[in-house]
């Protein structure tokens, strides 16, 4: 069984700084990609970063240069993924969701498996 658990977010002013951070736990090859969404009261689920085993990475537009994705896959046993948000803007908030899959995440494309999400907030 594969389980995610998010830590981290909360409300930050304007410019602020948060970071989010997933565990993942389970079928190691269930985590080859593991990554961000979020969605807003706004808008649809939508990609924010991922990142592979190989240490790729992907950002989406909206949050490129502000955001960095880092993950720690030592092991079987350590599957962390950490996402520094800075100058963070109003248009940032929402619910951030963990994802992994096996094979990929990137926009358009829905992971396997996902979190129970964190809620960040930013005040104008």
């Amino acid at each position: 069984q594969v389980r995610l658990v998010e830590s981290g977010g909360g409300l930050v002013e304007a410019g602020g700084s948060l970071t989010l951070s997933c565990n993942a736990s389970g079928d190691w090859g269930s985590f080859y990609a593991m990554g961000w969404y979020r969605q807003s009261f706004e808008t649809q689920r939508e990609f924010v970063a991922s990142i592979t085993r190989n240490l790729f990475r992907r950002y989406s537009d909206s949050i490129q240069g502000r955001f960095t994705i880092s993950r720690d896959s030592r092991n079987s046993a350590v599957n962390i993924i950490t996402l520094q948000m800075r100058d963070l803007k109003p248009e940032d908030t929402g619910v951030y969701y963990c994802a992994a899959d096996p094979y990929d995440l990137r926009p358009g494309v829905s992971g396997n498996y996902w979190g129970q999400g964190a809620q960040v907030t930013v005040s104008s």
